[in-house]
């Protein structure tokens, strides 16, 4: 919830990235952190995979991705002084 009241306050520019960096989070909630009640991953716990990941698959996952290229930046906009 830190990522929230740092982020949403000022330094998110973009929501996008906000979108993205809460993705990276709960994939590494789910499928790379053991709990402590569940003693696993909750992936795991659900099912949904039978290994413990590690932070190479996030790493693995952002650069098969084809959003993750760069991509031209827009024009500057000049600040409106008053």
């Amino acid at each position: 919830m830190r990522r929230f009241t740092r982020l949403t306050n000022a330094l998110s520019k973009k929501i996008e990235n906000h979108i993205h960096m809460l993705s990276i989070y709960f994939v590494l909630y789910n499928f790379c952190r053991i709990h402590s009640s569940l003693r696993m991953p909750p992936a795991m716990y659900a099912g949904l995979t039978d290994t413990l990941h590690d932070v190479d698959l996030i790493v693995d996952l952002l650069e098969k991705s084809e959003n993750a290229k760069p991509r031209k930046r827009g024009p500057h906009k000049k600040r409106i002084s008053n």
